[in-house]
């Protein structure tokens, strides 16, 4: 329960949850917080064990690097395995998630990443490693001598990103966007009201979406909902006393004309991180039809 649910150690201390223990069976004692955390690194090793087995039987893996920095601004280094298993089937395994205070320098990840494949047993094995295109991992896996590809999703992630930048207007359009969605966010009153009136409209009751700079589809969610929310956001504005005002008539056909044309690009960043799949064997039918879109639509411009 504690490992499926991301539950803390100190739910042993808690008063609720003893009580319910308590109720299921109460000859039961609870172990410490100590001892439970003693349990779950004890399974943890017996797992990893396991993992280890298998991926030490397979012929090839592939893997996936990438920096990345918790909500506490902690940095780490996630390395993941990809092979296939003794049922032909796509298998993953998370080789570690590496606290990372040093200087996030080349030479430190190519360390790192190879004492992980040491620990794992599969230096021979690696066929290849999937990154971003920062100057540090290109570099990391030109030292460890492996084939390297390019994350295709940050890759379409940069691509969009630097389009909607480039595009006049756009940027006005997403600012403005952004201030009605932080209005009904961070005012009670205005989310009560903006409730209101998607129930008075008859439309199902849903909150705007906050645009996240470093990804792209967040901004098409967040353009999407307000254009679907259009109506009730305006009403709703009307009825309030603020500064804050929507987006014109003009602005949503802009938005509209945006929507359309980055559809495609969205449904390719969620098809992306299937699991179960090769993805990479994706990557070219998916940019030639992408291409292809907007060579079609740029025609009917």
């Amino acid at each position: 329960m504690v490992v499926k649910d991301s539950q803390p150690f100190s739910i042993v201390d808690d008063c609720g949850f003893k009580e319910f223990v308590a109720l299921l069976d109460p000859t039961y004692t609870l172990p410490s917080r100590q001892a439970l955390k003693n349990m779950v690194v004890h399974r943890y090793e017996e797992e990893k064990t396991k993992a280890k087995a298998v991926v030490q039987r397979v012929e090839a893996v592939s893997l996936t690097a990438d920096m990345w920095t918790s909500i506490n601004m902690d940095a780490y280094l996630a390395v993941t395995g990809h092979y296939v298993d003794d049922s032909v089937r796509l298998a993953t395994v998370l080789l570690g998630v590496l606290p990372f205070p040093q200087a996030h320098t080349a030479s430190n990840i190519t360390a790192a990443t190879r004492s992980l494949m040491e620990q794992w047993g599969i230096e021979g094995k690696v066929t290849s490693i999937v990154t971003d295109a920062g100057a540090n991992m290109v570099s990391s896996v030109r030292s460890l001598n492996l084939r390297h590809a390019l994350c295709f999703a940050h890759s379409l992630n940069l691509v969009v990103k630097k389009s909607l930048d480039a595009t006049p207007g756009v940027d006005d359009i997403r600012t403005r966007a952004r201030k009605v969605v932080t209005f009904f966010k961070t005012s009670t009153t205005a989310k009560e009201k903006l409730r209101e009136v998607q129930e008075h409209f008859n439309r199902p009751v849903k909150k705007l979406i906050q645009e996240v700079d470093t990804r792209w589809n967040s901004t098409f969610l967040m353009l999407q909902r307000l254009f679907e929310e259009r109506q009730s956001v305006g009403a709703a504005l009307a009825m309030l006393k603020t500064d804050v005002r929507p987006l014109s008539s003009e602005d949503y056909e802009t938005t509209a004309a945006c929507l359309q044309l980055l559809t495609p690009f969205y449904q390719a960043t969620i098809e992306l991180p299937e699991e179960k799949r090769v993805s990479g064997s994706k990557v070219i039918p998916m940019t030639k039809m992408l291409m292809l879109y907007m060579y079609d639509t740029m025609g009917k411009i």
